[in-house]
């Protein structure tokens, strides 16, 4: 199928990522992902599972991980004649978003999302603050108008979840639809019926 980019950073929030990159799995696609090193420490912090572990069941149930170093820029990832299907940074931390608005790339997660940004490709970001400060919200318009997609981790309720997993499936099901693949995580609005 396709080939995507995941970021983790250390925002709150890695559910996002750890459902995402499952379910990308889940329907054939290859996985790079790239997890900044506070972002491991929250994931195992906030998920009770332990990152290598993790990863090495992902790499045995499918074999189309790529697991790849934040330093390493001379990474498949870090150049634009490497094509990809499109990117997500999921949760993206305030620093990491400006720092992609800024084209800071002092990491691979950056570079990355710079690649995607001036390669014209498909980049998500799913911003875990709240609230928003005046500088957050500039430099997410400034992305916005690059045609980055801004996906805050908003959950809507019309769908009536019953549990935490259906909030966080419904939003990760929004964020496979962003990327133009078919789910049934994502419960779409269909009027009084």
């Amino acid at each position: 199928m396709g080939k995507y980019i995941v970021g983790i950073t250390g925002a709150s929030g890695s559910v996002y990522g750890v459902r995402l990159v499952e379910e990308l799995l889940k329907k054939d696609n290859e996985v790079f992902l790239v997890v900044t090193a506070n972002g491991e420490k929250v994931l195992e912090y906030e998920l009770d599972i332990d990152f290598i572990k993790w990863t090495e069941k992902l790499a045995k149930d499918y074999g189309r991980i790529n697991i790849c170093n934040i330093d390493d820029m001379f990474s498949k990832i870090a150049s634009g004649s490497f094509r990809t299907d499109g990117m997500v940074i999921a949760p993206c931390s305030m620093g990491s978003l400006s720092k992609i608005s800024n084209g800071i790339t002092d990491s691979l997660l950056i570079r990355a999302a710079d690649v995607m940004i001036k390669e014209k490709r498909k980049l998500i970001l799913v911003p875990r603050e709240t609230p928003f400060n005046s500088i957050h919200l500039k430099n997410m318009l400034f992305l916005s108008k690059l045609n980055v997609t801004i996906l805050p981790p908003i959950p809507g309720f019309y769908n009536k979840p019953k549990t935490l997993s259906d909030i966080i499936d419904n939003m990760v099901g929004r964020i496979l639809c962003s990327l133009n693949i078919e789910n049934d995580l994502y419960c779409q609005w269909n009027g009084d019926k």
